[in-house]
Formats: C-alpha cells, sequence, structure tokens
C-alpha cells in the first residue's frame, strides 16, 4: 500500500520561505516519477515542480527560480524548497507518485501554506 505523508506547510509573511517534505512508503521515490501540486481555492490543481526517476526536474513558470524540487532516496522522501514566497503561492500542497509502468498516480493528504503580504 503506497501512502504519502507531506508536513512543513504553514504561516509565512511574503519573502520568506518554507520547506515541504514528503515521506513515501510502500513504493520508492528513486524508480518513480515524483511531483508537487497545489490547489488554492476555487481554483485547479496544478502542477509545481515534477522529478522524473532519472532525476530530470520541470517547474511550472511561476515557480521557476524560487522553488526546488529534490528527494532523499535513502529516506525515500520528496522535498520542496520554497523561496521568495509570495501571496498568491497560498494554496494546499500535495505529493504526488506516478508509477512509471502503467501510469497510477497517488497523492498524499495536502499540507497547507499560507503567505501573508
Amino acid at each position: 500500500q503506497v501512502q504519502l505523508v507531506e508536513s512543513g506547510g504553514g504561516w509565512v509573511q511574503a519573502g520568506g520561505s518554507l520547506r515541504l517534505s514528503c515521506t513515501v512508503s510502500g513504493s520508492s521515490v528513486s524508480l518513480n516519477h515524483m511531483g508537487w501540486y497545489r490547489q488554492a481555492p476555487g481554483k485547479q490543481r496544478e502542477l509545481v515542480a515534477s522529478l522524473s526517476s532519472g532525476g530530470s526536474t520541470d517547474y511550472s513558470d511561476s515557480m521557476k527560480g524560487r522553488f526546488t524540487i529534490s528527494k532523499d532516496n535513502a529516506k525515500n522522501a520528496l522535498y520542496l524548497q520554497m523561496n521568495s514566497l509570495k501571496p498568491e503561492d497560498t494554496a494546499v500542497y500535495y505529493c504526488n507518485l506516478k508509477r512509471i509502468l502503467g501510469g497510477r498516480e497517488y497523492w498524499g493528504q495536502g499540507t497547507q501554506v499560507t503567505v501573508s503580504s
């Protein structure tokens, strides 16, 4: 059974930083495609950043240069370092695991990030 548990969300002032963590059990971050998504109130869930099993990263344009996705294979964990946060970054952030074979996806429960101006 694959489980993803996010942590590290919270409240921060604009310009501040947060580091989100996603602990994975039942599968391996090194063998699957991983990603961070977010969903703001009244909006659709959107991709924040992705990290392929081969180590390639991709970011949404509004996050480039501010956010960094990474993983620790030994800890089987995924991270999102968020710097220069803006009020529009306020959302629930979700960890995502997508199997290479078959494409089945798994989601965490989400962690709230609130950025005040």
